[in-house]
C-alpha cells in the first residue's frame, strides 16, 4: 500500500469519526480544556457583571385607557371603510375583516402615528436627549422605547421606558392627552360635516329673509298696506309652505352628497318626496278651479289690479323665506345636537405615575449570557485545537498545517 492509499484511508476514518460525534466527544473536550473554558466563562462574566453596573437604570412608567365603544359616529366611519375595502375587493393587503378588526386596534394605529411621535418630541426636546440629528432616527428611538398593548378586556396600555421615572410618567400622560386632542380633531363627523353646512345655509337663508322682508316693506310704503282676503292668504301660505320644503330637502340631498352617493336609499327617498311635492305645487298652482289663486296670484292675472299682485308676490316671498328659515333653523339645532352626542370619548383608567421599582437592565440575565458566550467561545477554542492536533496525524493534513504556520510566519 503506497502511502497516498494509506493517506486516504486514514482521511476517510478520521471523518467518519467527524460525523459520529456524540456526547462522549463533548465532555471529552470539556476535561481536556477544562480550565480554559472555565477562565473564558469567568472573564466574560467579570465582563458582563461591570456592563451591567455601568448601565443605567430603566423605568416603565404604565397608563390605561379605555377608548371609545362602536357608538354610532363609530359605526358609520368603520363600515363607510369596510365598504371601501369591499368595493377594492380586498385589494388593499388582505381582506375587510384583516384590515378593520377592532375600535382598539384602530386606536392604537392612532397612538402608532406620526403626528403623535412629533408631538412628544416637541414636547420633551427628545432630539437633544436621544441625542439625534434626523427627525426618523428620533421617531425609531421613541418607538423603541414605546409599547401599546391591546388587552382582551378591551383596554389599551401605554408603556414608556425610560431612564427618568418623573419623564416616563409624563410622557405616558402626553401619550393619552395627544390621542386625545387628535380624536377630537378627527371627530368631524357625519353630524359634524352637516351641522356646519346648514350653519352656512341658515346664515344664507336669514340674509335672504332679511332681503325679502325689505322689499316687503317698501312696497307697502309705495302702495299702501293691502290687506288679502283669508282664504288667498292661506293659500299663498300653503305655496309658500310647499316651497320653503322643496328647498329644504334639496338642502337635506346636498348634505347627504358630502358622505354618500345618489343611489343612497335616503338620498332616493328624499328625492322621490321632493318630487312629491313638485307635482303638489304645480296642481295648486295651475288648478284652474281655484278662482281665489287667479285673482290673487296673477295665473292668469288679467282681472287682478297690479298693486295687489305685486303685494301678493312680496308676501308670499317673505312667507316663503319665513318657512324656510324655520325649517333650517331645526334641522341646524338637530345637527348640532347629534354632533355633541357623536363625539367619542376617551377614558383614562390609570394616568400613569412615576414607577418606584425599575425594570431593566436585568443583571442576572447579562451576566448569564455574557458567561454563556464565554463558555461557547473556550469550547470552540479548544475544539478546534483538538481538531488540528488530530488533523496533524494525517500526513497530508500535516504538509498543509506546516504551510500555513510558515505562510503566517513569512507574513510577520
Amino acid at each position: 500500500m503506497n502511502p497516498l492509499q494509506h493517506a486516504d484511508q486514514e482521511y476517510e476514518r478520521v471523518s467518519a469519526e467527524r460525523k459520529s460525534v456524540d456526547l462522549f466527544d463533548f465532555l471529552l473536550v470539556l476535561s481536556e480544556a477544562r480550565r480554559i473554558i472555565a477562565l473564558c466563562m469567568l472573564v466574560f462574566i467579570v465582563l458582563g457583571l461591570a456592563i451591567s453596573l455601568l448601565l443605567r437604570p430603566t423605568f416603565s412608567a404604565v397608563a390605561v385607557i379605555l377608548p371609545p365603544q362602536q357608538g354610532q359616529s363609530l359605526a358609520t366611519m368603520m363600515g363607510q371603510l369596510s365598504a371601501l375595502v369591499s368595493l377594492t375587493g380586498g385589494g388593499l393587503g388582505g381582506s375587510s375583516s384583516s384590515q378593520l378588526k377592532t375600535p382598539v386596534d384602530m386606536y392604537v394605529g392612532m397612538l402608532e402615528s406620526r403626528t403623535i411621535a412629533d408631538g412628544l418630541i416637541s414636547k420633551f426636546h427628545l432630539q437633544d436627549l436621544y441625542k439625534t440629528r434626523k427627525m426618523e432616527d428620533t421617531r425609531a428611538s421613541l418607538k423603541g422605547n414605546s409599547r401599546f398593548l391591546a388587552g382582551k378586556d378591551g383596554l389599551i396600555h401605554i408603556i414608556v421606558d425610560d431612564h427618568d421615572p418623573n419623564r416616563a410618567s409624563e410622557m405616558a400622560n402626553a401619550y393619552v392627552d395627544e390621542l386625545y386632542s387628535m380624536n377630537s380633531h378627527l371627530a368631524t363627523t357625519e353630524a359634524g360635516q352637516r351641522r356646519a353646512f346648514f350653519d352656512q345655509e341658515l346664515s344664507e337663508e336669514k340674509s335672504a329673509l332679511a332681503i325679502a322682508e325689505n322689499d316687503l316693506k317698501q312696497t307697502a310704503e309705495k302702495t299702501g298696506v293691502i290687506h288679502l282676503g283669508g282664504q288667498a292668504e292661506a293659500i299663498i301660505r300653503s305655496l309658500a309652505m310647499l316651497r320653503a320644503e322643496i328647498a329644504s330637502r334639496e338642502v337635506q340631498i346636498n348634505s347627504m352628497r358630502m358622505f354618500a352617493t345618489d343611489q343612497n336609499p335616503v338620498a332616493m327617498r328624499a328625492q322621490e318626496e321632493i318630487n312629491s311635492l313638485r307635482s303638489q305645487l304645480d296642481k295648486l298652482e295651475n288648478d284652474p278651479r281655484n278662482p281665489q289663486l287667479i285673482d290673487t296670484i296673477g295665473i292668469p292675472a288679467g282681472r287682478v289690479p297690479a298693486v295687489s299682485l305685486e303685494y301678493a308676490r312680496k308676501l308670499r316671498e317673505v312667507k316663503y323665506h319665513e318657512s324656510l328659515f324655520e325649517l333650517l333653523a331645526k334641522q341646524y339645532e338637530a345637527a348640532r345636537i347629534d354632533e355633541v352626542k357623536a363625539a367619542p370619548i376617551i377614558q383614562v383608567v390609570d394616568r400613569a405615575i412615576p414607577p418606584d421599582k425599575k425594570s431593566g437592565p436585568h443583571r442576572s440575565l447579562i451576566v448569564l449570557g455574557c458567561g454563556f458566550i464565554g463558555f461557547c467561545i473556550g469550547y470552540l477554542w479548544a475544539a478546534t485545537r483538538r481538531a488540528l492536533r488530530r488533523a496533524a496525524d494525517i500526513p497530508e493534513y500535516a504538509i498543509k498545517i506546516d504551510r500555513l504556520r510558515t505562510g503566517f510566519r513569512f507574513g510577520r
